[in-house]
């Protein structure tokens, strides 16, 4: 089942005075903001209708970029009356205007000025504004008026952050959980009886103990189920090694059932009479010198005494190592103790559980949790991090964990996630979100467009958004008119 969590989209920088108010009688038709690469372009179109500068007067129209103490003015574009166009053409020196700006005389100006100017875009400019300077002189350079507007208030915008999709997990209506574990008890040669304190008995009888009552002792937790497996080393016949495992491991099952007093039927016992697969694992990362020569023999189809006799008439001097250092640890008990957990309806009931035994929590219980918290906040986002440790191979565990990490700007972790999601159509549309966060859009495209076809109709959203952090314009639906 999908649903989507209202992340709120932070599209778009914050932009101001689309169109300038009147100073001079020349006001501001449209204007546009461009970085392509590493030049920066500016357009602006101003409209002469209205204009409205006297005898004597001269309007000097300037673009600035701005930002704190850093001000950079570029081409100035001025508008003379006749008499001021006479006097400073014979004073160049004197205008307030350079050679390489516009300059236009009152009667021949244009309805339209389309002003446009490329240069060189630097770090310094991330976060500038583009002001709009007007500034009005009169007889002997006089400054008769002096104004701003600000027509870009930041650029480039804030980066598009798109709608995150979350995937509620299915409901786990019995949730059964497990521990397992190994104990290594001793026993006296060739007897059964298990006793306590021989050796370390004590430790490894507590180690079945202490998982037991870490679950017996959980109000919201039922046992269901124990199973107890023990194995025997090669060492000796193999009639004797099935003897030994079958009466070692009936025996551990008397002394847990008289520990707890379960039901008939409850304890579960196996055997396996040697314990090859250890001895084999146990080879194979060991640096014996015959190392390959005794794998190849317990790998062999030789009858198990047979096997043993070889290896330890072969090479003495391993199997002497493998006796005193390796036989001891195949002589164990595994223990499985399976158990049901009771579900947590409720969100207040969830985050008692949360910070204090999360592995009681099912996936979709976080998920009911996460949906109380305010989208994108500390605690929402810290749901899906415990989430994902409780559940690190889960697809929807790590989709719903990618969009959080995605959200919080850490890309790598969001990336490492995904790698472990499904390939559903939230978890295609997240690739493609974490590549257009990324600026690498020519990667975020196709992602975005597959996922767009899979149905998830907020793709089209982030492509049309993706690529405009570095475009501003009056045109702009954010724009204050």
């Amino acid at each position: 089942m999908r649903k989507v969590f209202a992340i709120i989209v932070m599209a778009a920088a914050t932009l101001v005075c689309a169109r300038a108010k009147s100073v001079d009688g020349v006001t501001i038709e449209r204007y546009k903001m461009e970085r392509s690469g590493d030049s920066l372009r500016i357009d602006i179109r101003l409209n002469t209708a209205e204009l409205n500068i006297k005898s004597r007067q001269v309007a000097v129209i300037t673009p600035a970029i701005v930002k704190n103490n850093e001000r950079v003015e570029l081409r100035s574009c001025g508008i003379y009356s006749r008499m001021r166009d006479i006097y400073y053409t014979r004073n160049e020196h004197l205008a307030p205007t350079k050679e390489s700006d516009m300059r236009y005389r009152k009667r021949r100006v244009p309805e339209f000025i389309d002003y446009s100017l490329n240069l060189p875009y630097t770090d310094w400019m991330d976060h500038s504004s583009l002001v709009l300077c007007h500034k009005g002189y009169g007889c002997c350079g006089a400054e008769l008026w002096n104004e701003a507007d600000t027509l870009v208030e930041q650029f480039p915008r804030d980066i598009y952050t798109p709608q995150m999709l979350y995937l509620r997990p299915k409901v786990e209506v019995v949730k059964t959980r497990a521990l397992k574990g190994t104990a290594y008890i001793d026993f006296p040669v060739s007897r059964m009886e298990i006793y306590p304190t021989y050796h370390n008995n004590a430790y490894e009888l507590n180690k079945i103990i202490g998982t037991i009552d870490s679950v017996k002792n959980d109000k919201d937790i039922t046992i269901k189920h124990l199973a107890i497996k023990g194995f025997a080393s090669p060492e000796s016949p193999y009639t004797n090694n099935a003897r030994l495992a079958r009466g070692r491991t009936e025996s551990l099952k008397q002394y847990v059932e008289q520990m707890y007093h379960f039901g008939e039927g409850f304890i579960e016992t196996s055997f396996e009479p040697e314990n090859w697969a250890g001895l084999e694992a146990y080879v194979a990362q060991s640096n014996l010198e015959h190392k390959a020569e005794i794998l190849a023999a317990i790998r062999s189809k030789r009858e198990p005494d047979n096997k043993e006799w070889f290896i330890k008439k072969n090479w003495p001097k391993d199997y002497r190592f493998l006796l005193e250092n390796c036989y001891p640890m195949l002589r164990r008990s595994d223990y499985r103790i399976e158990y049901e957990i009771r579900n947590y309806t409720t969100p207040a009931e969830i985050e008692k559980v949360i910070f204090t035994a999360p592995q009681k929590l099912s996936l979709e219980e976080f998920y009911i949790l996460a949906e109380s918290y305010e989208p994108g906040s500390d605690l929402f986002n810290e749901v899906w991090e415990i989430a994902i440790r409780m559940y690190p191979n889960d697809g929807i565990a790590n989709l719903n964990a990618a969009n959080t990490a995605i959200l919080k700007g850490d890309f790598e972790r969001a990336e490492s996630y995904l790698e472990r999601a499904s390939d559903c159509a939230e978890a295609v549309y997240a690739r493609g979100v974490l590549e257009a966060m990324r600026e690498n859009y020519n990667a975020a495209r196709p992602l975005l467009e597959k996922a767009e076809k899979m149905g998830i109709t907020k793709a089209r959203e982030v492509i049309e958004n993706m690529g405009n952090r570095w475009v501003v314009t009056s045109d702009d639906k954010n724009s204050k008119q």
